[in-house]
């Protein structure tokens, strides 16, 4: 019973904790990037998103995200701004000379072309349907999609997972979880967040200063257990 009770206690500290930094994020000027996350579904997903995201997610793997945001757009103008998977194969060349000015990484950028190479060949909506039929497993089969950023990338198109990159795994670790998916899952279920809010705030939270995971931490009380009542910021 007793552990049942901080059970309880833990995660309405956690929840309570969520949903003070979520409101510091929209403060500090995130809320479009939490308003776009809300909106995001795998049911609405539509061919340019798909290559979009996965470029991304290809792109970012050891890769400060505050460059690869400021290099972004014009990756996504040598692409053609991701209008369709036919346009990029037929002038793959282009598209590659072009990437490579802002983004000197030939196996990256290759990945990207193989991503619209296999949307083009199986067709987009028969990817659609192995990604809901198989999710992480079928994503792994892209180039630079591996075991953590297959989490990023079906977190990006609106599967409900969370990734377990090195912030929100320090995170957990942190918190007394063994596992990023089960800290989000008790968040969103306590919050009623969607688990992809959930991993996006803990996550840009975590990545705007190296001890906001320590500052998390006090705030719901990790000191006490996860015992007693949540510490007011």
């Amino acid at each position: 019973m007793h552990k049942t009770t901080n059970s309880i206690i833990r995660v309405r500290c956690l929840a309570k904790a969520y949903l003070i930094i979520k409101q510091f994020l929209i403060e500090k000027g995130f809320a479009s990037e939490i308003d776009w996350q809300y909106s995001v579904s795998l049911y609405d997903l539509d061919e340019p998103t798909l290559l979009r995201e996965s470029a991304w997610v290809i792109l970012s793997g050891g890769f400060r995200e505050t460059i690869l945001r400021r290099k972004f757009p014009q990756i996504s103008t040598a692409f053609l701004d991701w209008k369709s998977a036919s346009s990029i194969v037929r002038n793959a060349a282009k598209c590659k000379t072009r990437a490579l000015r802002h983004f000197n990484h030939n196996g990256k950028i290759d990945a990207i072309l193989s991503v619209a190479s296999r949307i083009n060949q199986d067709g987009f909506y028969n990817i659609v349907s192995k990604i809901i039929e198989d999710g992480i497993r079928f994503l792994q089969q892209f180039c630079f999609i591996g075991p953590v950023t297959s989490y990023h990338l079906a977190k990006n198109i609106g599967i409900p997972l969370a990734k377990p990159d090195r912030h929100l795994s320090r995170l957990s670790e942190n918190l007394g979880y063994n596992d990023v998916q089960q800290l989000c899952e008790d968040i969103a279920n306590a919050t009623d967040e969607p688990i992809a809010v959930v991993d996006l705030v803990l996550w840009r939270y975590s990545t705007l200063n190296q001890h906001n995971v320590t500052r998390f931490s006090k705030l719901i009380g990790r000191e006490h257990g996860f015992g007693g009542s949540c510490i007011a910021i």
